[in-house]
């Protein structure tokens, strides 16, 4: 992936005008920070939350990759393990998505911020 593309901004956690400053300044995994991210960007001064409460429309988005991270856990649990009664699956299922949590809030936060910001080349 190359800068200029919303991709690179999404998969990297960059910030989607300048595609250089980070959009959390901690690990994702860092349970006591969990869902703290920067209030600016720290290479081109970008405001991340545009107005109170912007953010509530990433919960859209962490909705949908939790759905398809649960379809594909559930997926994979068959495949690896096909001969366990169904309640096997289901908290394979719940474990794999409280181990995901994190990734999920973090790149719902990024695909949110990349409908509403494009890159600008001039700001990199």
């Amino acid at each position: 992936m190359k800068k200029g593309n919303k991709l690179y901004s999404i998969f990297k956690l960059r910030c989607p005008e300048c595609h250089e400053g980070k959009l959390f300044h901690h690990n994702l995994y860092n349970f006591k920070k969990v869902g703290e991210m920067q209030a600016t960007c720290e290479h081109c001064g970008l405001k991340y939350a545009k107005e109170p409460g912007f953010f509530f429309g990433a919960a859209y988005v962490s909705y949908a990759l939790t759905v398809a991270f649960a379809v594909a856990l559930y997926v994979l649990s068959i495949l690896i393990i096909p001969n366990l009664g169904w309640q096997v699956h289901l908290g394979v299922v719940i474990a794999g998505l409280v181990v995901l949590f994190p990734v999920s809030h973090a790149f719902s936060r990024s695909i949110w911020l990349n409908f509403f910001y494009s890159y600008k080349p001039e700001k990199a």
